[in-house]
């Protein structure tokens, strides 16, 4: 699956001897990962060449004579479009040279060494568990110890994912972005400070019905069940009046006979883990990630939107500039492609802002419509998890599910697609 990497600025500098070099800042899901030289990168594509041959996707020449600014813009849009593209392939993803490098270019750049250190990984209950771990650790290695820790069976491990996330004084919890397995959660936490971020364990399919595959383990049971209360909690999920009777009416008859929620076997809670997680599946929303209110321009400029991603549509709760509500879904089998586009910083020069806009077939006609959105990234990777899942399923059943690619835009600016600009070709579950 593509990654959603992108080199957002290139900043030249003098060496010591008087020359001169350019250091671009290599960022993931719109965070800054590392900077690194082209020199670098040059000799990482060569050990990645020695083991991997021509799965490697061709890396940017090098120029012998001193660039122009045109040159330079290009080696910069050719560089990003080789870091996207070499991460099609997951033997190359999942090998110790593209982990290496990008494990020396994290602790380089903030200048974190390898040293013992110690991880708070957050449940969706609150609680914590302190890791006695190494800086130099990757996401995938956490995942593993935490999960574990609580029990898991490892051939779920799959089904689960770290995530940052901003956990508001109002109650409102924000999903910030999902932690890529190489990723030194350390280091990312060290770098995003001022965001104030927690690291924690959620889990990552956008399908509510894979749910039943987790429920013949208990610790899966308990993260299940510790997911679900929090999203009720925080108004992910929408149930009726009637859903929320049944539900406090469960909880009520659990707390009677006394059903123990924690980590140990016992099959009265069993029991009610299994009531609650079927009931709750019935309601709105369950199961979908719920990103900040955002600005969009459907059906008119001017509009908000409460924005709900999963079971194979975009959900959207629209205010008109008239305040009157709308919900639109729109639904991934009728989207073609989209893109996330950096716009610039905002006034204050706190933060990027980002458009995510899609092309949507509407009632016959392709438009293109735009969320303003932070958490654009996010959007993306949910989305190509839900297609992902969609076509597991359909070659499952026998179907066959054409889809279009998403793609990333560097440009800072707002413009209107081309046809240069649109991606429209079949591919396949692993080129998302």
């Amino acid at each position: 699956m593509k990654l959603h990497f992108s080199i957002t600025t290139a900043e030249e500098l003098r060496e010591r001897r008087g020359g001169r070099y350019v250091l671009y800042s290599v960022c993931l899901e719109g965070f800054l990962l590392g900077k690194a030289r082209y020199s670098q990168l040059r000799r990482w594509d060569a050990q990645l060449r020695q083991l991997f041959g021509s799965a490697v996707p061709a890396f940017p020449p090098k120029y012998y004579l001193a660039m122009t600014k045109s040159m330079a813009d290009e080696r910069q849009s050719q560089l990003e479009q080789y870091l996207q593209n070499v991460t099609l392939d997951s033997n190359i993803t999942n090998s110790d040279v593209f982990i290496a490098f990008f494990r020396k270019l994290q602790q380089d750049t903030f200048k974190i060494q390898t040293q013992r250190a110690f991880l708070d990984v957050y449940l969706a209950d609150g609680s914590n568990i302190k890791l006695d771990i190494q800086t130099s650790d990757t996401a995938e290695q956490i995942l593993e110890v935490t999960l574990c820790k609580m029990g898991l069976s490892r051939e779920l491990t799959k089904y689960f994912s770290l995530f940052f996330f901003q956990d508001h004084d109002d109650g409102v919890l924000s999903v910030v972005k999902k932690v890529a397995e190489f990723e030194l959660p350390y280091v990312s936490l060290q770098s995003m400070k001022v965001l104030h971020c927690k690291l924690g364990i959620r889990k990552w399919y956008m399908d509510p019905s894979l749910d039943t595959l987790l429920m013949d383990c208990r610790a899966s049971l308990n993260l299940l069940y510790m997911q679900a209360i929090q999203e009720v909690e925080r108004n992910w999920v929408k149930p009726t009046e009637g859903q929320m009777q049944e539900l406090e009416l469960l909880q009520k008859n659990a707390h009677k006979v006394k059903v123990s929620l924690a980590f140990t076997a016992n099959h009265s809670s069993s029991i009610f883990l299994l009531q609650f997680l079927e009931l709750i599946r019935e309601m709105q929303f369950y199961g979908y990630v719920r990103l900040d209110p955002c600005m969009c321009d459907y059906p008119e400029e001017g509009c908000t939107a409460d924005v709900y991603v999963g079971n194979n549509e975009i959900n959207c709760c629209i205010k008109l500039p008239t305040n009157q509500i709308k919900e639109v879904s729109f639904k991934i089998n009728r989207l073609r492609s989209w893109q996330v586009t950096f716009l610039g910083a905002t006034k204050g020069g706190e933060e990027d802002t980002l458009e995510f806009r899609f092309e949507y077939n509407d009632s016959g006609t392709w438009q293109w419509i735009i969320l303003y959105t932070k958490q654009a990234f996010l959007l993306s990777s949910c989305l190509k998890k839900m297609i992902s899942e969609h076509m597991t399923k359909a070659a499952r059943e026998g179907q066959e599910m054409v889809v279009h690619s998403g793609f990333i835009s560097r440009k800072r600016f707002l413009v209107r697609p081309n046809e240069d600009d649109r991606v429209f070709e079949k591919i396949r579950e692993e080129d998302l």
